[in-house]
């Protein structure tokens, strides 16, 4: 019977875990760019609700006068 567990060529098991690492190691400094640069959107809807809040109270009160 042939032993099929050996390595066969050169085949290096930490290759691939040390590409991991690598990749790892470089996603978080691709994701913090856009992170800083999401606050504009932030302040158009927080101020996109309070005009909205302001419209109905608006409403409100026009309607109960």
């Amino acid at each position: 019977m042939a032993n099929n567990q050996a390595p066969q060529g050169n085949h290096d098991p930490a290759g691939s875990t040390q590409m991991f690492r690598a990749f790892v190691d470089e996603a978080p400094q691709g994701r913090q760019a856009p992170a800083s640069t999401s606050s504009g959107p932030r302040i158009g809807l927080i101020l996109g609700v309070i005009a909205a809040v302001a419209i109905v109270a608006a409403v409100a009160w026009l309607a109960l006068a």
